[in-house]
């Protein structure tokens, strides 16, 4: 019972509901704008929601533990080679089924199987956090920011992005073993039991399933009604196994999180509609040259940092024009830079609050930890993937 007196505070989505209706309601967004966001930016809503009951399903079946469990066992106790495999099941995961998957669904695995073998967590954590930001280049599903900008590649988007993704990954991994390698060495021996999956044909059909939205994302069928298709199986499946899901059906749908990100696009919308794209041109910069690129990059790394990726390539989608070495290098910026700041992007916030949650004995991450692999990181990563942009 709330105290006499106390303030109430007002959820974020409830603010969010009010922003998605006043403003086209009261012409600040002028109602032809509003058509043409709904038409742009509902798809990527729908994914939103559908690949999210995917990955809910996915966790109800045992399939992250289950992959934890067999890269436990494939390390053989050294703990260089489970490092190793988490950074697969860490990019498998950012890559087919979304960076805030990843956050929300490995980050915990990953944390019990460092309980489970004695090894350090946080070096394990962070590694997972930075690679649901900068794995988040290769295909289209794997950032909502892509998702937005995957028409105006012409050639398909797997196609302008898969060399500035691979830059991305690998300057990655080789920071990450730079950074915690000491951590890293010596053996461990596995202790206790993983969890055992609640049945063995659910998840084989599960991981079926995943492995056929992987193929679909990659020859880029269209998002939404492949995420929805791939959600209605699995849930035809969880019903006929008679699986009780790990989160309440009514609880799966993430709709107060949709409800911020289409009040973030209306209100980024109604800013290019009053003269923001200028101003933000103006920063940007125009022209394809490589300290152009480099510009519109160190551009989109800090508003990132400042205000989280997504409204911040939003507001500078208009300065990368028609072209797609600029669009390229924007989403190189906004998917691998977010790595400073604790709100930078969702997938950061949904790390942080999933590590003090499950992080029992070791209490949160020093804050420092984390600043200070962003800052090494996403400057190398973000330079790594623009050069490929340039020499592509």
């Amino acid at each position: 019972m709330s105290a006499p007196g106390a303030r109430r505070r007002v959820p974020p989505w409830l603010v969010a509901a009010v922003v998605v209706v006043a403003l086209p309601a009261t012409g600040l967004l002028p109602a032809a704008d509003a058509r043409d966001l709904l038409a742009r930016t509902g798809p990527v809503l729908v994914f939103l929601l559908a690949i999210t009951v995917v990955a809910e399903l996915c966790a109800g079946a045992g399939l992250f533990d289950a992959v934890a469990e067999r890269a436990a066992r494939l390390a053989r106790g050294r703990r260089i080679a489970l490092w190793a495999l988490v950074v697969v099941l860490a990019t498998a995961s950012t890559v087919v089924l979304s960076l805030d998957t990843t956050a929300v669904l490995v980050t915990p695995v990953v944390l019990a199987l460092a309980r489970r073998t004695g090894t350090r967590p946080l070096p394990l954590a962070l590694t997972v956090l930075a690679l649901a930001n900068t794995a988040s280049l290769l295909l289209p599903v794997s950032n909502l920011t892509n998702l937005l900008a995957a028409h105006r590649f012409g050639a398909g988007y797997v196609g302008a992005m898969g060399a500035p993704a691979l830059a991305v990954l690998g300057v990655t991994v080789v920071v990450l073993l730079a950074l915690h390698g000491r951590h890293l060495r010596g053996r461990f021996v596995l202790t206790g039991t993983g969890p055992t999956p609640p049945d063995r044909v659910l998840l084989v059909v599960t991981a079926a399933v995943v492995a056929l939205l992987a193929v679909a994302f990659a020859v880029e069928l269209p998002v939404a009604p492949t995420a929805l298709a791939g959600a209605a199986v699995l849930g035809l499946a969880t019903w006929w196994r008679r699986v009780r899901p790990l989160v309440p059906v009514r609880d799966m749908l993430p709709w107060r999180s949709a409800i911020v990100v289409a009040a973030l696009f209306m209100l980024v919308e109604t800013w290019h509609a009053h003269g923001l794209g200028d101003l933000l041109a103006a920063v940007a910069g125009t022209g394809d040259g490589p300290g152009d690129l480099a510009r519109l990059a160190a551009t989109g790394v800090v508003a990132a940092n400042l205000v989280n990726n997504l409204p911040a390539f939003l507001a500078l989608l208009p300065a990368a024009g028609e072209s797609v070495d600029r669009l390229a290098t924007l989403l190189v910026a906004v998917d691998a830079g977010p790595l400073v700041t604790p709100w930078a992007s969702l997938a950061t916030v949904l790390w942080w609050q999933q590590y003090r949650r499950h992080a029992f004995e070791h209490g949160p991450p020093p804050p420092w930890h984390v600043v200070r692999q962003g800052l090494v990181l996403a400057p190398l990563a973000v330079a790594a993937g623009v050069a490929a942009v340039v020499l592509t």
